[in-house]
């Protein structure tokens, strides 16, 4: 510290300078954005208020270096500041969810491209809702439908029933805690899930921020990597209305699969849609034989 420095302050380029360090050498692939994220988390700003800051008070030092701890063991780090951004929302997440990714928003894209005027879609739902992102976003993008979010998990369902508090969308949706479809009787207009889709062998070789930190319920498919699936599929032939569309998200090579599932539940495959990565990532189906 020099003289001048007013005490108990640290000078911010250091601090980034040795986080950074840190981090690259636990294997955090982009150390540097993350311990600005953290550092602007802990001073309740973003990036860009970062640049307007040259110091660190201590106490708050000790916050992050203690954040940082965590991410250098590969905690999330949307874990540790408690929000996660997906479609045009800023969700809160909690280790009771999976973290919103941004190649699930290919699954609210391929139901745009589908059904381009907003009026035709009135009824929403979302089997294992997690966060509520998908049942939120597409909320969002049609004014007049009102959606279900389903999860099997209390913690999980209370939070995305914050979700759509924080989002201004609580008046036009439920969030239940059950098992899949078994408590439903209603038909909607689109059906969605993002099911456990990695085979239990794959688990363990899952990158460390997901394997030791995600909820192993929301990412175990079975023995295949397909038994969710095929509950979905079979509860689309009594959940869709005429016309209405089941959209779900794809673990990678897992569509021919899927399709056939689909098929053989009666289902006709409207769209394979992929990801940014080029990963085919959302199947759309409707009943077979609609026009």
């Amino acid at each position: 510290m020099k003289e001048d420095d007013p005490p108990g302050t640290h000078d911010l380029r250091m601090v980034v300078q040795q986080a950074t360090h840190h981090l690259s050498q636990a294997g955090i692939e982009t150390p540097r954005r993350e311990a600005r994220l953290l550092l602007a988390h802990v001073l309740g700003t973003d990036l860009g208020g970062l640049l307007l800051r040259d110091r660190i008070e201590t106490a708050l030092l000790e916050q992050f270096h203690a954040l940082l701890a965590r991410r250098a063991m590969h905690e999330p780090l949307s874990y540790l500041t408690g929000r996660a951004g997906f479609w045009s929302m800023t969700l809160e997440v909690s280790p009771a969810t999976l973290i919103p990714r941004a190649d699930t928003e290919t699954l609210i894209e391929a139901l745009l491209d589908l059904r381009p005027d907003r009026g035709d879609v009135r009824t929403i739902l979302d089997l294992g809702t997690g966060t509520g992102c998908l049942l939120l976003a597409a909320l969002q993008e049609y004014p007049q439908a009102w959606g279900l979010g389903v999860d099997l998990s209390p913690d999980a369902a209370r939070l995305a029933s914050r979700n759509a508090r924080h989002v201004g969308l609580s008046g036009r949706c439920d969030i239940i805690c059950g098992d899949w479809a078994q408590a439903i009787a209603g038909r909607f207009d689109v059906v969605f899930s993002n099911p456990p889709y990695i085979p239990h062998m794959d688990l363990q070789g899952l990158m460390p921020d997901v394997r030791d930190h995600e909820p192993h319920r929301a990412l175990d498919g079975g023995d295949d990597g397909l038994d969710c699936y095929r509950i979905v599929m079979r509860a689309l032939a009594h959940l869709l209305r005429p016309h209405g569309l089941g959209i779900v998200e794809l673990g990678i090579g897992q569509d021919r699969d899927v399709a056939a599932l689909g098929r053989a539940e009666g289902m006709e495959v409207v769209d394979i849609r992929r990801d940014l990565g080029g990963i085919a990532r959302a199947l759309v189906v409707r009943q077979a034989g609609e026009p």
